[in-house]
């Protein structure tokens, strides 16, 4: 229980949105928070640094933003970020600095920490990002069970009720997800874990880990 805290997986120094996580054990209890922080935080970015775009989108202004990228509100893009040709952020979305939102990518109700890549052909939903992670291309998060009952977190033998229809996933710093593997919903996997490609990943995956499938989970250590 104690891997999946949200202090144990995330440096929240950093993110521009350290202060969401506030009062939060797990990080699942930040999903509902993030429309209404984006707009709290965003009117109080320095606008010498940041420029307002429609309606509660703010954009760094030393951030490359793609012409043919399409950004709803609300949304912060954060210092040198890069939003590539046809990303498609759907709102509710925080991008770190020097993050990549590549080729195709969508998101929605996010929060990527600084230095996350989604380079290509990534869906990122409902779910937590942290500092380095990377997604390799077409790798996304599943965020919506098929039956639509409401998301348990599943941790060994234990489960815990989230009360949330919409989770996808939690990846701790420095996670590396390989090319084309989904992540199902509630899905964690702790910091410094790599996992293999075409993964199906369900459940927690421990930090310092190799999965390479869900019967082959080695140590790093």
């Amino acid at each position: 229980m104690e891997e999946i805290k949200v202090n144990n997986l995330f440096n929240l120094e950093e993110t521009i949105a350290k202060d969401i996580f506030e009062k939060c054990i797990y990080p699942w209890e930040v999903l509902p928070r993030i429309q209404d922080f984006i707009i709290k935080l965003g009117n109080s970015l320095d606008e010498n640094k940041f420029y307002k775009k429609g309606e509660n989108i703010w954009i760094a202004k030393n951030a490359k933003i793609a012409p043919t990228a399409y950004i709803e509100g609300p949304a912060i893009i954060d210092e040198e970020a890069q939003i590539r040709h046809c990303a498609f952020i759907r709102g509710r979305a925080i991008v770190g600095k020097k993050a990549v939102v590549g080729n195709s990518t969508e998101l929605k109700n996010v929060i990527l920490f600084n230095n996350v890549e989604t380079p290509h052909y990534n869906y990122v939903g409902d779910s937590i990002l942290g500092f380095k992670a990377h997604m390799g291309a077409g790798s996304i998060t599943s965020n919506i069970k098929s039956d639509r009952k409401l998301v348990e977190i599943k941790v060994e033998d234990k489960k815990i009720q989230t009360g949330l229809k919409k989770i996808g996933a939690f990846l701790g710093d420095y996670v590396e997800v390989g090319c084309g593997s989904v992540l199902n919903p509630g899905t964690i996997i702790g910091r410094k874990t790599n996992i293999y490609p075409l993964s199906s990943i369900r459940g927690c995956v421990k930090a310092n880990s190799i999965y390479k499938n869900q019967n082959d989970i080695v140590s790093k250590m």
